[in-house]
């Protein structure tokens, strides 16, 4: 029996009914029955590539900490006493904010926040980043030729740190590091500009990939202009608990724990499925189909390879992606929803992003560029809420229930002995040719 992450619990599948099934998972990361704030105290007090945090506070009145929002699964309370406590031993009197990095995403709420952080770090200054604030301020200009710009507290305080976590990322390459910045705190045109079309377009702007990743790229420029000098980034496991801490320079610490991750998250399939079935790793990664398009980017890389396909139709060439997620904020934009509603031709509408300078990149404009890129080469199959069944459908994708009878409609398209190949957390994974 495989358990698949849907929402707060998982769905079953049963492999006594698929005996050929192949399943793929990051290979466990243990840590070592430590508590996770042992782990990030060990972190903090071996920093990589910089001296200690307590050190780079002294002297100083104030420090921002970019903290993670309601989307992103970081264990903030293992991170953020941490840091908490070496800024204040370093310099007794700082003034503390914590600065929520939404970046495009809706604000997080006072009860989300009191969700994620608890009691004790809601007595804390918080702040959340607005995208759309004119106070927001530019301080230069990134390779791409996109604007730097970012949230005043940011630009104004002492000492800007992070905390955050690493996971594969489907067009960033991995989470965690300089995403902080960028997207995190900036403005919506700068986050608008590194996402353009020409960037998603780029072969190198995939999962596990950061050397030649344009998006990358300017995402580790912004960190280098906003001046964030420390980071404390962990490595999850499947509960959402903290194994492995990395504390240091903005750039280095990072790199060292994409580095630790890779080495365990990397999967390869036999062969290409003519089905897969995945998910997008449950509460609160599947809380809307915009997320749920990431673990179809892990499916893609699994599926047996198709093109020209009739979204919603038979692709006899093309394997079949089976994607779980809960979905219990619906679609996760209506920019996101309505323009996948409201194109027939989804090949053209394709032709038509890519042709999108990147100063006129428009709000969700990646997202759907991914999900119609997926489409037009694989049939895609939703089990999530049967309220969302019209809505799907309206995305050309199709509704099933449960994974039984998602399975049922991939097999009858595939044939009795299709090749399934299983892969119950799509956002853990990297997958290898």
């Amino acid at each position: 029996m495989i358990r698949i992450p849907y929402g707060d619990g998982h769905l079953q599948l049963d492999t006594a009914n698929h005996p050929g099934a192949e399943v793929l998972r990051a290979q466990p990361l243990s840590g070592g029955g430590r508590s996770g704030a042992d782990i990030v105290g060990d972190a903090l007090a071996s920093p990589i590539g910089s001296p200690p945090l307590r050190e780079l506070a002294r002297g100083k009145g104030s420090a921002v900490i970019i903290i993670s929002d309601h989307t992103r699964p970081v264990p903030s309370r293992d991170i953020l006493p941490g840091m908490l406590a070496e800024l204040r031993a370093g310099s007794p009197g700082i003034a503390v904010t914590l600065l929520v990095a939404t970046g495009c995403h809706r604000a997080t709420t006072r009860e989300e926040l009191r969700g994620k952080l608890g009691d004790a770090l809601m007595k804390e200054q918080i702040v959340v980043h607005d995208c759309d604030d004119p106070r927001n301020v530019t301080i230069g200009t990134l390779p791409s030729g996109a604007a730097l710009t970012l949230n005043p507290l940011a630009v104004n305080t002492d000492l800007l740190v992070a905390e955050g976590f690493i996971e594969p990322h489907f067009f960033a390459g991995y989470s965690g590091g300089r995403k902080s910045v960028l997207p995190g705190i900036c403005d919506r045109e700068t986050v608008l500009g590194n996402h353009c079309a020409a960037f998603i377009r780029d072969e190198r702007a995939r999962t596990g990939i950061l050397e030649g990743n344009p998006i990358h790229r300017d995402m580790v420029a912004a960190v280098a202009m906003a001046k964030l000098q420390f980071i404390v980034n962990v490595i999850i496991d499947e509960e959402q608990r903290t194994v492995a801490a990395f504390a240091g320079d903005a750039v280095q610490a990072h790199l060292e724990g994409c580095r630790r991750l890779s080495a365990h998250c990397g999967v390869k399939p036999r062969r290409r499925g003519d089905i897969v079935l995945t998910s997008n790793g449950g509460e609160p990664m599947d809380q809307n189909l915009y997320q749920a398009v990431k673990s179809m980017s892990a499916a893609e890389s699994c599926a047996a390879p198709g093109g020209n396909a009739t979204p919603g139709g038979n692709a006899t060439s093309a394997g079949v992606i089976i994607v779980c997620a809960r979905c219990s904020g619906g679609t996760g934009g209506d920019d996101f929803f309505a323009a996948m509603r409201d194109h027939g031709d989804l090949a053209a509408f394709l032709a038509e992003i890519e042709g999108i300078p990147m100063e006129e990149t428009q709000p969700d404009q990646w997202q759907y560029q991914i999900l119609i890129r997926i489409l037009l080469k694989h049939r895609v199959i939703m089990v999530t809420e049967p309220a969302l069944r019209e809505t799907v459908n309206a995305m050309h994708m199709e509704f099933a229930a449960g994974i039984g009878e998602a399975l049922e409609m991939a097999y009858r398209d595939k044939g009795p002995d299709a090749h399934l190949v299983v892969v119950p957390d799509g956002v853990a994974v990297v997958v290898k040719e």
